[in-house]
């Protein structure tokens, strides 16, 4: 649900109005106003929350394979296989953001840690974070460097990252929108040449979400993402990370729209100056819902149906979305503006609360969660309840 909000306007927009709202949908009071809602509230912190439960889960089925007298370890990369086949088809057949092929890759090399205590855990989660921030403060560097464009490298810099987090020309914004509003195998065609590949995005990305994942994993080990930890632990971490992240993203927030959202300042402030306070707020946000979920009643059992089928869920909303923005669908791309996309989140959320639970009555597993077990099986897996 929460990364459905964090990706909304990827979905909407073209790629650069990810991360600033002057690349396209619209740059007056409303869209800016969204943009740093979104900042303070959501940025880097879903994505957090998705990463470290996929750790804790990628543990909890190697336990549980391991107790049942399997090989925990062969099942585990046979899940990344079929994880990323199925991600590498998302990925250029459908939506240009997806996590699935990345994240079947870290899955592998997380694998090295699963025999680890939850200090040890811990600590190389940190150590990844400070390893992502030395890359990342390493880019911005070298983009602040070019930022003078007198030599042809500096030019070939600087463009390059207008195309992410900058205004890209505007003749390469519409060839994007043209694609998307196109049919379906121009769309396919346009991701195939622009979307990033899972190699080239591992080596830039993998240490942040290693980090989330070993710290998910650290949680469960722990007790704390199991609610095995005292409501009043709970309570403090809430109260000491939530506040912090928040103050933290919106002074971040407030200087990049300050400097105009000078690209120089919205990559350092997304991808360096909020690493550790993203860290620090995903933390928080899960004591939260842990909070919220405990005890259970008929909301905390729909969200966790949802989150049973996550996998269906989360491929689903591609789906749904692609039949509003693309051009085999209402080919709305580009058309809707950046505030306004958030008004299709709640009646998404609604849906997925709503069919889940209705789904999990009848069947044992979700859709694509069955198709992937039984992919891993290499049989049929039964999918009545």
């Amino acid at each position: 649900m929460g990364i459905l909000l964090a990706n909304i306007v990827a979905f909407g927009l073209p790629g650069a109005a990810y991360f600033s709202p002057l690349a396209w949908g619209g740059a007056g009071v409303a869209a800016k106003t969204a943009w740093l809602l979104n900042f303070v509230f959501v940025e880097g912190r879903m994505r957090g929350l998705f990463s470290a439960l996929f750790g804790a889960s990628m543990l909890l089925v190697i336990d549980r394979a391991d107790a049942r007298g399997e090989n925990g370890v062969a099942l585990h990369l046979r899940r990344m296989f079929w994880l990323f086949a199925i991600g590498y088809v998302h990925l250029y057949l459908f939506w240009w953001g997806d996590i699935l092929t990345h994240y079947a890759l870290c899955g592998v090399i997380a694998l090295f840690f699963h025999q680890a205590r939850a200090r040890t855990l811990l600590a190389f989660a940190l150590l990844m974070l400070l390893v992502s921030m030395v890359l990342n403060t390493a880019s911005a560097a070298a983009l602040f460097a070019a930022a003078d464009r007198t030599t042809p490298a500096d030019v070939a810099v600087w463009n390059g990252f207008a195309s992410a987090f900058g205004v890209p020309p505007r003749g390469e914004l519409l060839r994007e929108i043209a694609a998307m509003r196109g049919s379906f195998g121009e769309a396919a065609a346009w991701r195939w040449q622009h979307a990033t590949s899972p190699l080239t995005l591992l080596p830039i990305v993998a240490p942040d979400t290693l980090g989330a994942m070993l710290l998910g994993m650290a949680g469960l080990r722990s007790g704390f993402v199991t609610g095995r930890w005292s409501r009043a632990a709970y309570q403090r971490t809430a109260l000491a990370c939530v506040p912090l992240s928040w103050i933290g993203y919106a002074a971040i927030g407030w200087h990049t729209m300050a400097s105009g959202f000078d690209q120089r300042w919205v990559y350092t402030g997304s991808l360096v100056l909020s690493l550790p306070l993203r860290m620090i707020g995903y933390v928080g946000y899960a004591a939260v819902i842990i909070l919220l979920t405990q005890p259970g009643g008929r909301l905390a059992a729909r969200i966790a149906a949802t989150g049973r089928m996550a996998f269906s869920n989360y491929l689903g909303t591609t789906l749904l979305m692609d039949l509003i923005f693309t051009g085999w669908g209402l080919g709305q791309f580009g058309a809707i503006g950046r505030a306004w996309l958030y008004a299709l989140v709640p009646p998404v959320w609604a849906l997925m609360l709503v069919w889940s639970p209705a789904w999990l009555a009848r069947y044992r597993y979700g859709p694509l969660e069955w198709l992937w077990r039984s992919l891993v099986d290499g049989r049929p897996a039964a999918l009545r309840s």
